[in-house]
């Protein structure tokens, strides 16, 4: 199993049409092309979407060393609005590891690189193996 069939089965990320574009250690990238479903009252993209897109790639490097992770804290903060025809990236960096802890920053950018949002978390790794094997790094 591949990390992104793994993280098919996260439910919620996948109905609101978010991809899994790319895992390595401690790093992956996302993206989610925003529709009207997206779409606040004010015709912005809502921020649970931006939110969630985050997480999707959060969720990723944070497991992708073998063992399950589940985020303790996260904080977004919105710099720029993103609205209907964006096409939203996340990519997540590890810049923490511990034994059981780590810290990951993830910056949202849109289809021209612009700067969307930033967001961190950091997150505790259960001793309890992933089912997905991560590709061997050339």
């Amino acid at each position: 199993m591949t990390p992104q069939e793994f993280f098919k089965n996260d439910i919620f990320a996948t109905k609101a049409g978010i991809v899994l574009l790319e895992v390595r250690k401690g790093y992956s990238k996302a993206k989610l092309d925003i529709k009207p479903e997206h779409l606040n009252a004010g015709a912005r993209t809502q921020g649970g979407a931006i939110f969630t897109l985050a997480d999707l790639a959060l969720a990723a490097a944070a497991n992708s060393h073998g063992t399950l992770a589940f985020s303790l804290s996260s904080t977004i903060t919105f710099v720029r609005a993103s609205g209907p025809g964006d096409t939203l990236y996340a990519e997540a960096h590890e810049r923490y590891i511990g034994r059981s802890t780590g810290c990951y920053q993830v910056d949202i950018t849109n289809q021209n690189g612009d700067l969307i949002a930033t967001f961190e978390s950091s997150v505790f790794r259960k001793e309890q193996k992933v089912p997905f094997e991560m590709e061997k790094e050339k």
